[in-house]
């Protein structure tokens, strides 16, 4: 582990040096405004570079704090107000207006173009660099396996997997295609490629954009409810993510790309809102934009733009209006449009895993489609606390000290295993795509090796029931072990230092378990059709059973038990397959598991992985039934230091600034004085300092012993005193107030329909403390037995 921890650190330190000098190329000017640091009243630092900004328009946030939303909503009603009113003066500024109007289509539509694009060039490089592992194509290399066999001449359909113009790395460097030896060096050069992709992808990530790890979701959810990650939407996380996913998925790893891309269309958002003012300077405005790209990635993800809509309301979203739903189904639309122009699959659709059943369901499978739904839900379950389990152990141990290390012992294990069972050794989409089909006449699967009456007649899309072969005997015993091993090693590989979406493998492992119940269906059917559940549906010769149909409702009901989604997976699964005729069993198979996960615990995957990460969530699912009151929740406490609060016209700009310096509130309560303590409103840190700065700059007279005053009219001053600082500018007169007994159920309800940073606690018109959002947590976690101090950010 020394030696390991040794060359991962010279390895890293040259990719350092490289990133240094590409940014010196590509980003030679460039400063991000908002990575201001408050809290540095004396260095010249970035601050400055907010004073070139027309003062009233400077309010951001830093990082890793949380946006006020009602302020956010009422500098836009001003920003529109304005807009409407300047409209009236001149054509140009009517048109002004018009532009102003259309931007937000306009960005929807640049959103859904690029995430389309990047999701189509994704597929084709994963399809191709997943067949890179066995072999290669000779007349063109970046052909895929099945891209290189179809433009061959040569290729019969009976061996339309088998060409002269693909080879197998043994056939190309030994001329060997049968035997020990080749099957050994294509076991060893199969194990190679994935570890090569694996540490090229953990190294790109730890090196260019630590944030382009992990599936994204559950810090998309938390930005959109207001949270501040600076760069995690960045161009720089949009680049390196969209590489390493490929990289990573290839590699052969128990891990998707669906959750990934929603990330991605989000840096697609983010980067586009950047280019317009009416979202780049409103937080509240931007994180509409972001809740539109989310609906976008997973509609190119699934190739569901309705399930995407559905996804983003239900999942993600922390508000969403109905401007919000219009925008994020047309960005959703023009994704999907995007994706199927470039055609990645080549079947002219939008996704992989289309089928087409020619037997309908009957009541009595309702009971094994149930079975199916309770199987996903102690899935869910058992993953959720297995994987918590071990990325907390991964965050408190010296195991997280080496990511790179850890991501090659992961990968090697999973290639080792994975290579025997071809099950396992194809992609995990190509898997469920065979899983979820239907055996016809012309499949050549192992799953579809039943025995053929010699003397059938029947249409081809019309088999009935077989006895099973022995390939199919031999395929449910290469599927158990594939289920054990998917099943154990997802939850090693979800959560490390790389890219890492939870979809594809949830719905691989409730693929597998439905696709083996749905032929032991089928097979009893068969063999005991004179039973009274089978008696009145299914006859000697006829189609009775559907296997596919099976992994279809299982792989629902694992991805369901996993994130606890409902409605938007319903939704998503009959997209992604085009099976509209079985609502009904997914919807049955998504309320059972979801049922059945939630009498276990309430929280999905990605709550989860919020709450481990200390982010402060307020989840609007979650319920607060305790009797408390805000004067047992409100700062400070008895035994604790004053609250520090301004006056309105008796403090001096040293007072301010030393009381800036010794403390790291986010903002202070303005009180007529501090004998009566009554409140005035409340003054923001960031603009007081950038207010002083501005003044000390720009206005004469203006020292460290002027008084700083927050009415209209100054204060009574000895003659020869220095020029007073007026800042009622940057006061807000009507900050959320609260008494001291009001329920905590109330108050934790406001903060969640609001958005509140913050509010203050008096008792007619007297100060008597502050109630913030991590306040709120903190309590709720207390309330529920748990370490209030794990509600911060780690």
């Amino acid at each position: 582990m020394v030696c390991g921890g040794i060359l991962e650190n010279l390895i890293l330190k040259c990719l350092a040096k490289l990133r240094e000098s590409i940014d010196i190329l590509v980003f030679p000017l460039h400063t991000d405004s908002n990575m201001v640091n408050a809290g540095d009243m004396n260095g010249s630092g970035n601050l400055m570079d907010f004073l070139d900004e027309p003062f009233p328009d400077v309010g951001t946030y830093e990082d890793f704090h949380t946006i006020d939303w009602l302020r956010e909503k009422s500098r836009d009603t001003d920003r529109h107000r304005k807009i409407t009113s300047k409209s009236k003066e001149s054509i140009w500024e009517f048109i002004k207006s018009l532009l102003d109007a259309w931007s937000g289509w306009v960005v929807m539509l640049l959103i859904g173009l690029l995430a389309g694009t990047l999701a189509g060039v994704i597929d084709l490089a994963v399809d191709w660099m997943t067949d890179l592992k066995e072999g290669v194509c000779l007349s063109a290399f970046w052909y895929s396996h099945e891209q290189c066999c179809w433009t061959s001449n040569e290729t019969t359909f009976d061996d339309r997997d088998k060409c002269p113009l693909w080879q197998k790395w043994s056939e190309l460097l030994v001329s060997q295609s049968e035997g020990a030896s080749a099957y050994i060096l294509n076991y060893f050069l199969y194990i190679m490629w994935a570890l090569c992709f694996a540490f090229l992808a953990v190294s790109l990530v730890r090196v260019f954009a630590p944030y382009a790890c992990g599936s994204g979701i559950p810090e998309i959810k938390t930005i959109l409810s207001g949270f501040i990650i600076r760069g995690y939407l960045g161009k720089w996380t949009l680049l390196i993510k969209t590489v390493t996913l490929v990289l990573v998925v290839s590699s052969g790893l128990s891990l998707g790309k669906e959750g990934p891309l929603v990330h991605v269309a989000c840096c697609c958002g983010n980067f586009f809102s950047s280019l317009f003012s009416k979202y780049s300077k409103n937080e509240g405005k931007r994180r509409e934009v972001l809740s539109a790209a989310a609906a976008a990635g997973v509609s190119v993800a699934f190739g569901a733009p309705i399930g995407g809509v559905l996804f983003s309301l239900e999942e993600v979203s922390y508000y969403f209006p109905l401007k919000t739903l219009w925008r994020s189904f047309f960005a959703a639309l023009v994704a999907a449009f995007t994706l199927r122009s470039i055609n990645p699959f080549g079947n002219s659709r939008l996704v992989l895993f289309y089928v087409e059943y020619h037997t309908p369901w009957y009541m009595a499978e309702l009971f094994p489609f149930i079975l199916l739904g309770v199987f996903g839900g102690l899935w869910g379950t058992l993953f959720i606390r297995c994987n918590i389990a071990w990325c907390r152990r991964r965050k408190t141990t010296r195991l997280g000290k080496y990511p790179v290390l850890e991501v090659i012992v992961i990968t090697a294990i999973t290639a080792i295993i994975a290579y025997p069972n071809p099950y396992t050794r194809r992609s995990t989409s190509e898997l469920i795509s065979e899983l979820f089909n239907d055996c016809g006449a012309l499949e050549s699967s192992q799953l579809c090796d039943y025995i053929n009456d010699p003397n059938m007649t029947r249409p081809v899309d019309d088999i009935p029931d077989r006895p099973a072969g022995p390939g199919v005997y031999t395929a449910m015993w290469q599927l158990a072990l594939a289920l054990v091993f998917k099943i154990v090693i997802t939850i090693f590989t979800f959560g490390m230092k790389i890219p890492s979406g939870l979809f594809i493998p949830s719905m691989a492992v409730g693929a597998m378990a439905g696709r083996m119940v749905g032929i032991g269906v089928e097979q009893l059917a068969y063999h005991h059709h004179d039973w009274i559940i089978f008696r009145n549906w299914c006859r000697p010769g006829a189609d009775c059973v559907t296997p596919g149909l099976y992994a279809m409702v299982g792989a629902a009901a694992c991805l369901g038990g996993v994130t606890r989604m409902t409605v938007s997976l319903v939704v998503i699964m009959f997209e992604l397959t085009g099976g509209l005729e079985y609502i009904v069993p997914l919807m049955a198979a998504a309320v059972t598991s979801k049922w059945v996960a939630d009498a276990f615990g309430k929280e999905g995957i990605y709550e989860a992985h919020i709450h481990l990460n200390g982010y402060p969530f307020l989840d609007v699912k979650d319920e607060f039934t305790h009797r408390t009151l805000a004067t047992d929740v409100m700062r400070p406490r008895r035994g604790e230091a004053p609250l520090s609060v301004l006056t309105q016209d008796s403090m001096t700009v040293e007072d301010v600034e030393t009381l800036i310096k010794e403390t790291d509130y986010n903002g202070f309560p303005v009180v007529v004085s501090k004998d009566s303590e009554r409140l005035i409103g409340f003054a923001q840190r960031r603009e007081l300092i950038l207010a002083i700065k501005n003044a000390r700059q720009r206005q004469d007279g203006v020292v460290s012993n002027s008084i700083v005053y927050f009415t209209e009219d100054p204060p009574e001053l000895p003659p020869n005193s220095p020029h007073p600082l007026k800042l009622r500018r940057i006061l807000n007169l009507s900050p959320f107030t609260v008494t001291d007994h009001t329920p905590m159920e109330t108050v934790v309800d406001i903060f969640r329909k609001l958005g509140l940073r913050q509010c203050l606690v008096t008792r007619s018109g007297r100060l008597l403390g502050i109630i913030t959002k991590k306040d709120v947590l903190r309590h709720m976690a207390q309330m529920a037995n748990q370490d209030p101090e794990s509600i911060m950010f780690n």
